[in-house]
């Protein structure tokens, strides 16, 4: 065990020694062939002892755990994937769409500053904005739609609000409103007359931030 940690010791040395050249530049011949010589003596004691051939020569079966251990862990990782794609994709309804919102109220509270808040307050709009064009055609989508639209005015104006406090005129909140703008308006064909009204009031707030001061 010693003696492995000291070859792991003295690969790492080399190879801080290779960090510190400068770019473009190659190591000298006599530190290729130490480190050479480092790497093969590292293999030739990594090799385990095999019996000489013989009649009682038994061959031990090759452990199967490492790897069944290294599928068990893409396993899960892959699951986790699948999972967090899930959640992000997911819209009011749905099973996991309360994970979603609970990490976008994490990653609000645990902003450094006002700036990064509203930033992401705001992107919790955008998100909103999407959910709602979601929804739109789905038979069932009427008091989810509502909700969403003012939970999404609710962000936008908190957001606003904490990005005028830190950046005042932040060419953020313009480009914002122009992009939500664009998601928004093409909605309200598709809404109900309070979706509309709710909706048209949200553009009417919008607008005011895009205008030009």
């Amino acid at each position: 065990m010693g003696s492995a940690r000291r070859r792991r010791e003295r690969v790492l040395e080399h190879l801080t020694a290779l960090r510190r050249l400068p770019l473009g530049g190659a190591p000298e011949p006599s530190f290729r062939a130490r480190l050479r010589a480092e790497l093969l003596s590292g293999a030739h004691a990594g090799e385990p002892v095999r019996p000489a051939p013989g009649r009682h020569a038994r061959r031990r079966p090759t452990p199967r755990r490492p790897l069944v251990s290294h599928l068990a862990t893409f396993g899960l990782a892959a699951a986790m994937m699948v999972s967090a794609f899930a959640t992000y994709q997911s819209v009011p309804g749905d099973s996991l769409y309360p994970l979603k919102r609970a990490a976008e109220s994490t990653l609000v509270r645990l902003s450094a500053d006002d700036a990064e808040r509203g930033a992401r307050e705001l992107d919790s709009a955008k998100s909103r904005a999407k959910e709602v064009a979601s929804l739109l055609g789905s038979s069932e989508s009427g008091p989810l739609v509502s909700k969403t639209l003012t939970e999404m005015e609710a962000s936008t104006r908190s957001g606003i609000n904490r990005l005028e406090r830190a950046e005042p005129r932040s060419p953020k909140i313009k480009k914002f409103a122009r992009d939500q703008k664009k998601v928004v308006g093409p909605m309200l064909p598709r809404l109900s007359e309070d979706q509309q009204a709710q909706a048209q009031g949200y553009l009417h707030y919008i607008e005011g931030l895009a205008a030009p001061q």
